[in-house]
């Protein structure tokens, strides 16, 4: 009987112990004090991909020779930056240009573009800032334009948000670098289930798609891996803990509660005095 009653004591304690523990995995960038640095991976801008729609608006002295280097097809602000979730009629909307509609050219499977005068330009693997150059050195070099400036945009770039997280889905953005922080922010946030230790963004590589794992709690983890900065149609995938995991079953996480190993003691302390009476 005092075998028992132990046994019971015991489970109880036990059980208030571990219901009262505070969870490790919760808190981001554990031991990063105040004034401590960390290094960060080089950054990884943006660049040209198949597919991709970027925007080329040629300015010079002469705005009447330039203009046959603009294209007029759709309709977009020149200079205008968006990112988030807006709407495609939002997008419309703040793309309307007082100086006429600018064309989008589409990346094909090769990494060219066909632009006016010049033909065919290779711009697979460079940023805005190397295919203003390139386009801008072209008209220079073919002596079409004196003293031209160049200005290039990224339209419609996206990566995508699934799992546990305050607004899963599509996220637009034009930004030439965004990191993966932001990207979760942008995304609300992780739910308080999200598992913050093993935080999945999946990346095409060379034709192959390539998974990487992030431990947020971990400054190191973050800052030093190789999708710190997001890339277009990049998904982040974001797996909810096992609590919440535990909960489509059926008992759910009733078997790890206190109360659920109390009631079991009792109950294994009334067989067995049923059975010494």
């Amino acid at each position: 009987m005092s075998y028992l009653k132990s046994i019971l004591i015991a489970v109880a304690i036990v059980a208030g112990v571990t219901s009262c523990k505070t969870p490790k995995d919760i808190t981001y960038f554990q031991g990063q004090e105040n004034g401590q640095t960390v290094d960060v991976v080089a950054p990884n801008y943006i660049t040209a991909q198949p597919d991709d729609r970027l925007t080329i608006v040629v300015h010079s002295r002469d705005a009447q020779l330039s203009e046959m280097f603009n294209l007029t097809i759709q309709s977009r602000q020149r200079g205008s930056n968006v990112t988030g979730r807006s709407s495609a009629a939002q997008r419309s909307q703040t793309a309307s240009s007082g100086n006429g509609q600018l064309s989008v050219y589409t990346v094909d499977s090769y990494g060219n573009i066909e632009f006016p005068e010049l033909g065919t330009l290779h711009i697979g693997g460079l940023t805005r800032q190397e295919i203003a150059q390139l386009v801008k050195d072209e008209l220079v070099n073919r002596q079409l334009l004196k003293e031209p400036t160049v200005t290039v945009e990224f339209v419609d770039h996206s990566f995508t948000v699934l799992g546990a997280v305050g607004s899963p889905g599509r996220i637009l953005f034009e930004r030439d670098k965004l990191n993966l922080v932001e990207a979760l922010s942008l995304a609300g946030d992780l739910d308080i289930n999200g598992q913050r230790t093993n935080v999945k963004v999946y990346r095409m590589v060379d034709g192959k798609q390539k998974t990487y794992a992030v431990d947020l709690t971990d400054p190191k983890s973050v800052y030093t891996s190789p999708v710190y900065y997001i890339q277009q149609n990049d998904v982040i995938y974001v797996e909810p803990n096992n609590l919440q995991k535990r909960n489509t079953q059926p008992l759910g996480n009733s078997t790890f509660t206190p109360a659920f190993w109390i009631s079991l003691a009792s109950f294994a302390m009334t067989v067995a005095l049923l059975f010494v009476k």
